[in-house]
Order: structure tokens, then sequence, then C-alpha cells
């Protein structure tokens, strides 16, 4: 068995329409393995079109909704997700190999089985109610994004952001959605007072490459006007460049900013690809369904840029990678970024004076759960 042999599947699963992932591969924590067979007994139909697959949402009673980290890579220390799972089904998602812990598949188990906490906004009031809370920015929807389909109906975010509102609490957005917008009449005001910013994450202004890589997210086309009209509203907004993939994305790069920029966006960000846990094999397989000829190319970039491997989490390379085309990516970057005037000196700076603890909210009593 050669190398490519080893790399890629021979004879890649068919992808199915509107999902990220064309397998699902199962969790790194299942005790047993599956694999399926051809017994020869069901005739083979190379024109066959396999079957769309349902989401299905789940409610979820969380116990915490504030998550914590102290990575340095990271410009956020706090973080809430009102869902687990995302259904824009973008294949590169680093949250996927969380969905191994509830015993389901980060392939398309995490893109069609969401789970929806379903008392977000209760639980964020009664943690700002804490008499030792300190405010400080939250991250909205870094895990996976806050406005995915299922918000349109289940408005968790929008209450969320309803409890921060109302309390003068600082926070930062990002979203591939327009959803977004229905929003602004929370944002905007919020905005005035220096509370809240924005940002759209744009991989690439190619619609065709979009629709297999992130495809249930809006198209490039309608996240430009999602940053136009977040601009015109009076919210900073950026544009996250996550990930750039060699050969797919990274081509884009300097045409994405320059979009984003004239669409109103004032500062910018980017990430290499990253390809944790189970999104590498993933990764590879949609490669090998999406773009065949390419895929040796930009497994060989990568390794270029993580020493070798797939995936390097150490902190100050895991975000940027290293080596000679990290270097290079990221002076077109910061070459594009100062052509284009973004990322002002103020940028990320959120008032936090404004903050009005609510009044204490007693815990719920556990015992009332047995009857």
């Amino acid at each position: 068995m050669d190398d490519r042999e080893a790399e890629y599947p021979i004879a890649p699963p068919a992808p199915l329409k509107g999902r990220g992932a064309v397998t699902n591969l199962q969790g790194r924590y299942e005790l047993d393995k599956r694999e399926a067979v051809d017994d020869g007994w069901l005739p083979a139909d190379e024109d066959a079109v396999p079957p769309s697959l349902k989401t299905q949402v789940f409610t979820e009673r969380a116990r915490g909704i504030l998550t914590r980290n102290t990575s340095p890579d990271i410009p956020f220390s706090v973080s809430l997700n009102p869902y687990r799972g995302c259904e824009h089904g973008c294949i590169y998602c680093f949250a996927r190999p969380t969905h191994s812990y509830l015993g389901l598949s980060p392939g398309l188990d995490f893109e069609s089985r969401i789970y929806a906490k379903v008392n977000a906004p209760e639980l964020l009031q009664r943690e700002l109610s804490k008499k030792h809370y300190t405010p400080e920015p939250i991250a909205l929807g870094v895990n996976t994004d806050a406005y995915q389909p299922v918000e349109r109906e289940l408005r968790l975010t929008r209450r969320v952001i309803e409890v921060l509102h109302d309390h003068g609490h600082p926070f930062a957005a990002i979203t591939k959605s327009s959803l977004i917008e229905r929003d602004i009449d929370l944002l905007a005001p919020m905005a005035e007072r220096g509370q809240v910013m924005a940002a759209i994450t744009v991989t690439t202004l190619d619609a065709q490459i979009a629709r297999t890589l992130e495809p249930r997210a809006a198209t490039p086309a309608r996240r430009l006007r999602t940053i136009r009209a977040l601009s015109e509203a009076g919210i900073p907004v950026g544009v996250s460049i996550a990930p750039v993939i060699p050969f797919v994305t990274e081509p884009d790069l300097e045409r994405v900013m320059e979009a984003c920029a004239e669409a109103g966006a004032t500062s910018a960000s980017y990430i290499v690809l990253r390809l944790p846990w189970e999104v590498a094999p993933l990764f590879k397989d949609w490669l090998a369904a999406h773009f065949p000829q390419r895929a040796d190319r930009v497994m060989a970039r990568v390794h270029d840029m993580r020493g070798g491997k797939d995936y390097d989490s150490s902190f100050g390379q895991r975000m940027k990678g290293e080596g000679v085309w990290a270097d290079l990516l990221k002076q077109r970057f910061d070459q594009a970024v100062k052509r284009l005037g973004l990322n002002p000196r103020r940028h990320g700076i959120l008032d936090m004076s404004h903050f009005k603890k609510p009044a204490a909210i007693a815990a719920p009593n556990p015992q009332m759960d047995l009857f």
C-alpha cells in the first residue's frame, strides 16, 4: 500500500446534498468499531442519489453555561454556546470532536443531531447575579454557531442577548449567518455604549467552494451584505478568515479582506486550518470527494506548517502554524491589513462600566427533580 492509499480512501463515499461530512466516522470514545461491508447481495447503482439526512434537534438542560479558558492563543477567556453541534456543517470545524463526548459521531451526527441548551438564558442570568461575579467580555457562539438555522425557531441566542443587553454586559459574537441582522435592535444601542462587537467568518468568495465547505451557512455574498448591515447600524464588525486552507481558500485571502473592508469591516483575523482528533480523517475524506486532484498538495502544505503532522496543538503554533509557508501567509495578511487600514489600535476594547448586576436568583432545589 503506497502513501496515497494510506492517506485517502480509494473510493470516497458520495457526498450528501447539504452536508459537509461525507461519513459518520465513529467517535474516539466508542468501544466497538463498525464498518460497512458490501456482501454482494444488493445490486450496485452508481447513479443512485444518497438519501437526504434530516436534522434532529434535542433539548438539553445544561448545568452551567459559561466556559472559561486560559489559552494564550485566544483573545477571550469566557465563552457561551447555546447549542451543541452545528447544522452549518463546516467540514473543518474544530468543535466536531466534542460530539464524541455524547457517544455520537463527529461526522454527520455533529451537523444533523443538534442539542439546544433551553435553559441558557436563565443560567446566564443566575451567573451574572452571583455575589462575586466580575464582568468580562463574553464570546458568543465560538464553539458552535449561535445563529445556526434552529435559532430562527428557538431564539435562545436572542434571549441570551436580551439578558446581556438588559444588564449592560459586554460581549462579542462570531457567526457565518445573516440571522444576526435580526438582533440589530439589541446590538446597536449596546454598540453606542461600546459594549458589543461582531465578527463574520468569510473563508472564500467562491460560492461553489463554500457550498461544499460550509453547506448550510450563508453564501459569501450574503455574508458581505451582513457586514454592511451591521456596519451601517454602527456595530463594530470584523472579518474572521478561519480557516485558511492551502490551495482551496488560501488563494482568496487578499480578495476576502478587500471585499469585507469595502463592505464596512474594520478589523480582520485569520486562523490556519486545524485538524484535531477526528477532524483530520473527516477533512481528508472531504478532500478526496471534492478536490481529489488537490488532496496531496493540500495535505503536504498542511504538514509543512504543522511540523510534518496533521496538527500541532501547541500553544503559539496551533492557530498560525510554523515554517516558511506560515511565515509567508502572515506576511500576506499583515500587508493587506496595512494597505486596507484594518485593525485600529482600540479594536477589541469593550466598556465594562455599564454592567448592572441582576437581583440574586435562588438556585433550583435538585430534590424537586424527584417529584
